[in-house]
């Protein structure tokens, strides 16, 4: 596999769900929206945004769990719905995922020595004791002890469950961890740890993440890429270095002053976003954030504005900017 290439890219991609109930239509709407992304080889990206604003289907669709309506998806440089079962196989593993929730992402049934195992048996090598060893390997990188091999993912903490998900992704040697919300069902303490322990990872098997995340403070923490989504489009991507650097668009500052500095002597100052979130079914004609906007005007209502290069390290969608 090439170095220079990218691990993923995603290239003009839409994606389009419809809802259903007793007494009315199915409606559809656009969860995503002409989405362009590339993530390269021990880089990570963050993706930040609210509730709904397309983030999680951008990550089934980079792991191949949902296929776009519109556009492409490259493993390797290889379009991934042109790709045969033999080359399907040699690439499936070098993507993998770590979900939200650790516990319903763990087979109940298996003890974690199955759940370990399993993927390295079916994707590597069909000898039980190698893989075993594998495992007693990687719990040990993820701080856990070889104790719970044998325990069941209800024995567990919620923390412990989360780095048994993380070693099972690593059984079968990825280069992308797709990781959804890894964060979110723990409590602050152990939220730092596995943030930490995912830093260690990535240093010591050269990885690639795209973390998931509606919190500013752990997408600051972690990523070396920020993209900012809102209703299923891209509208700033920018390098953390140029973080307070550089003027951001009305939205990523509105979840910038949402996450206050603790250590600020001065007391936080909150802007009034007028509006609410605009629905997915009843997308204006224009910029989607135009009826929050504090600073929209005329134009933003008539036209919708395209994802531009400021420079080499940031792109933004916005007429001001």
């Amino acid at each position: 596999m090439e170095t220079d290439r990218p691990i993923v890219e995603v290239k003009n991609v839409w994606k389009e769900y419809s809802i259903r109930s007793f007494w009315l239509k199915s409606k559809k709407f656009w969860a995503l929206v002409d989405a362009n992304l590339k993530i390269k080889s021990k880089e990570v990206i963050g993706i930040l945004g609210e509730s709904g604003c397309g983030k999680t289907t951008l990550g089934k669709i980079i792991l191949g769990l949902e296929k776009p309506d519109k556009g492409e998806v490259f493993w390797f440089g290889k379009n991934l719905q042109e790709l045969n079962s033999k080359e399907y196989k040699k690439f499936r593993p070098k993507i993998q995922a770590v979900f939200q929730d650790p516990y319903s992402s763990l087979n109940p049934r298996y003890k974690i020595k199955n759940i370990l195992t399993e993927p390295y048996l079916i994707n590597i090598n069909s000898d039980f004791k190698e893989a075993l060893e594998k495992a007693k390997e990687l719990l040990e990188k993820v701080g856990l002890g070889e104790e719970v091999l044998n325990k069941y993912p209800h024995e567990l903490s919620g923390g412990q469950r989360q780095r048994v998900a993380l070693a099972r992704a690593l059984m079968v040697s990825p280069q992308l961890i797709v990781l959804d919300e890894p964060t979110s069902a723990l409590d602050m303490t152990i939220q730092a740890q596995i943030l930490n322990l995912l830093k260690d990872l990535k240093n010591a098997f050269g990885l690639s993440y795209l973390i998931i995340s509606h919190s500013l403070s752990v997408i600051l923490y972690i990523s070396d890429l920020i993209v900012v989504m809102y209703l299923g489009r891209i509208i700033e991507i920018f390098r953390k270095e140029n973080f307070s650097k550089q003027l951001h668009h009305p939205y990523t500052i509105m979840l910038i002053e949402a996450y206050p500095d603790p250590f600020s002597l001065s007391p936080p100052s909150f802007k009034k976003i007028k509006g609410e979130i605009t629905s997915p079914f009843e997308r204006p004609k224009g910029c989607e954030f135009y009826p929050r906007c504090p600073e929209r005007e005329d134009i933003c209502k008539r036209e919708k504005p395209k994802l531009k290069k400021i420079n080499t390290s940031h792109y933004i969608a916005c007429f001001k900017r």
